[in-house]
């Protein structure tokens, strides 16, 4: 059965974005390991943990302020992180 050209596109468009969302996860800049932090996620090559960048700007601080604070963050980690915590909340489906 054929379907129409939009239909298709709009599908292609879906599966394409739905790659890019998966690249992003994989490509994260966060270790979990026992032996660091006693496995609290954080900042590869850092013992700084992620959950620290959302209480941060939580607390009405900026990405600025942050970076100051935690040196061994670099600004391109955070941003990523950022980025697809913000892909994720637009995936989620109300439940």
């Amino acid at each position: 059965m054929l379907r129409s050209g939009a239909y298709a596109a709009g599908v292609i468009a879906a599966r394409v974005k739905a790659w890019h969302y998966l690249a992003m996860k994989a490509a994260l800049p966060i270790e979990v390991d026992p032996e660091i932090m006693s496995g609290v996620p954080v900042f590869a090559g850092t013992r700084v943990p992620v959950e620290s960048l959302f209480d941060y700007l939580i607390e009405g601080s900026n990405l600025e302020e942050f970076l100051e604070c935690f040196p061994t963050v670099k600004r391109e980690d955070a941003l990523s992180v950022l980025s697809y915590s913000k892909q994720e909340a637009l995936h989620q489906v109300p439940a």
